[in-house]
């Protein structure tokens, strides 16, 4: 009995061993990453689709945005086209397994997304030598933005941007569901899950959320191993509160479904227990997790705005102040600007 029990339990470590969550990384460095006509062209060869809102002036500076997750670089065409308006030359990509990029649904590795912004915002700084640069992410956008940041070889930026960042880490998920991932990605990585029957509103933005419905860039089936492999950033970027030292607008809704109040203010009270650079904090009491296509997204769009310029101490929309309220409540030690 011994024995079968042993050889039953070998049988199933080799099973989950090969059905192990894989990372589709990056190829082997072949050429020199460049910008061309609308596309970012990385170290491996690989096209990932570029879209720019540029001012018709010279720029008075640049923001490089990233995309959340199952989404792609057309979320950011409203605020493009606000940001460039105001001066402000932006740029978006599709990032790896995403949008037109190659190798739709495949999980790339928080390594290679980390690399092509390291990248990006290189070539970028050689662009626009004597202007400066801001980075920007939405939710596993933000993610990557953190990540990235925390990392030593990183190119100086003169602030980041985080709009509803994917911080909810293992740490603060309840038990069953990181079991269940577990045990799906270990057992069935290529298991494809749709969250048709997870009832939360992204945003109160209706008329948009059915053009994404509609969207065929837009990924509407995603594969476990992926799911997992956002687990492990977002796992990264929780931890990173504390490394991260850059000048930084963080922008929260107080009626997103998406990221847990928890982790959010778990990660802000560790991110602002130090004060070596500007850090501000937002709450939109109205906001959803897409704040920056929300009903009321234009809001936002002015304290970014207001906050690159640096022309007003406080945000127009006083959402940092609603922040400093929510946020002494639950972190008394802690303050904001």
């Amino acid at each position: 009995m011994k024995t079968l029990h042993l050889t039953l339990f070998i049988l199933l470590i080799t099973g989950l061993t090969a059905c192990m969550p894989k990372v589709y990384p990056p190829g082997i460095k072949n050429q020199q990453a460049q910008i061309g006509s609308g596309l970012f062209i990385t170290e491996d060869g690989q096209s990932l689709p570029l879209r720019q809102w540029l001012p018709k002036a010279e720029p008075k500076a640049i923001l490089i945005a990233l995309h959340g997750f199952n989404d792609y670089s057309h979320f950011f065409d409203g605020p493009g086209k606000f940001f460039s308006d105001q001066g402000i030359a932006c740029y978006a990509y599709d990032q790896r397994g995403f949008g037109a990029s190659p190798h739709r649904g495949l999980w790339a590795g928080g390594a290679a997304y980390i690399g092509d912004l390291k990248l990006l915002t290189t070539l970028l700084k050689q662009r626009y030598p004597n202007r400066p640069v801001y980075l920007l992410g939405e939710s596993m956008g933000g993610a990557v933005v953190i990540s990235a940041m925390s990392k030593p070889l990183m190119p100086d930026v003169d602030g980041i941007i985080l709009s509803a960042p994917a911080l909810w880490a293992r740490s603060s998920m309840p038990w069953y569901q990181t079991s269940l991932l577990w045990t799906l990605a270990h057992s069935l990585p290529w298991l494809t899950l749709t969250g048709q029957s997870v009832k939360v509103m992204p945003s109160d933005n209706i008329e948009m959320l059915r053009a994404l419905g509609r969207d065929p860039w837009v990924i509407k089936g995603t594969r476990v191993e992926t799911i997992y492999g956002l687990a492990n950033l977002m796992d990264e970027a929780y931890d990173s509160a504390s490394s991260l030292n850059s000048n930084t607008l963080m922008l929260y809704g107080e009626k997103d479904e998406i990221i847990p109040k928890k982790p959010t203010y778990d990660f802000l009270q560790k991110f602002l227990a130090t004060r070596k650079v500007d850090k501000k904090v937002a709450f939109y009491q109205q906001g959803y997790h897409m704040l920056l296509r929300d009903l009321q997204a234009p809001t936002t769009w002015k304290d970014i705005a207001a906050w690159i310029n640096k022309n007003q101490q406080k945000l127009p929309s006083g959402a940092d102040h609603r922040a400093q309220q929510v946020l002494a409540q639950i972190i008394p030690q802690t303050r904001t600007k």
